[in-house]
């Protein structure tokens, strides 16, 4: 039986009166590659942010790597990169070494010093991000793919087991989404890294991810091989048809 990285019981969240998800019921296992669609408003973010322990069940019970939230602290084994990672100040006077240096604070502490093991974990995250070249690169110079890698080196820093993405290639020209998905492909595949990403791209999740988390106030688990068009129906609450289009 494989081990369990997330896992939902009869969980429900709402804001004040409005709810947002409602006695869900799910597992991610170790080595997972899940993507996580949905309309807007489907309740995506909230369960991204009840995986991280951002937000308190109403009722229901979670659990990361086997430990009940609240009681869970080893946040150092998971990595997230939100939504709007590159959405900051380009003449931020930062290299790219010294942001990826911000994923190790979670592991060293905030008032220790790096060591050079630290610094030895840093360079090899830069090196699996592709960006080795980069390291003493301005961020606020780099292109909009090579600053999110930058946010995905920052993750890796920590050594995570699990990588949470929440819509990273939003403004990311498509040679570089490419790119990106096939890093996360090597993260999956050749690290045995648990994966989720969240996205509105049907089509790039479907094609990346191993199974799908259909998310519409509720979470449905699907495999992307043969339940594409029932994730679609499940997710969005409607038939719809699909043209096929490449982003390579």
């Amino acid at each position: 039986m494989a081990d369990k990285v997330i896992e939902f019981r009869n969980v429900s969240f709402s804001y004040g009166k409005q709810p947002a998800i409602d006695k869900a019921t799910f597992s991610i296992e170790k080595g997972d590659f899940v993507g996580m669609i949905g309309p807007n408003g489907s309740g995506k973010t909230t369960v991204v942010k009840l995986m991280l322990g951002l937000l308190k069940p109403d009722s229901g019970s979670i659990t990361v790597f086997g430990k009940e939230i609240a009681g869970f602290h080893d946040w150092q084994r998971v990595g997230y990169v939100p939504q709007k990672a590159t959405n900051f100040d380009q003449n931020f006077p930062a290299s790219v070494f010294e942001v990826a240096c911000m994923g190790r604070v979670s592991k060293a502490g905030l008032m220790r010093q790096l060591a050079q093991s630290d610094r030895d974990a840093v360079e090899q995250a830069l090196e699996v991000a592709g960006i080795s070249n980069l390291r003493d690169s301005r961020i606020g110079d780099l292109s909009g793919g090579q600053q999110q890698r930058v946010f995905i080196a920052r993750a890796l820093a920590s050594e995570p087991d699990l990588l949470i993405l929440d819509e990273p290639t939003v403004g990311v020209d498509q040679k570089a989404q490419h790119n990106f998905y096939l890093l996360l492909g090597q993260l999956n595949k050749k690290l045995g890294m648990t994966l989720i990403l969240v996205s509105h791209d049907v089509g790039i999740v479907a094609k990346n991810a191993g199974k799908l988390a259909c998310v519409n106030m509720n979470v449905t688990m699907h495999d992307t091989a043969r339940g594409i068009d029932d994730a679609l129906l499940c997710a969005y609450g409607a038939d719809i048809g699909r043209v096929p289009h490449h982003h390579d």
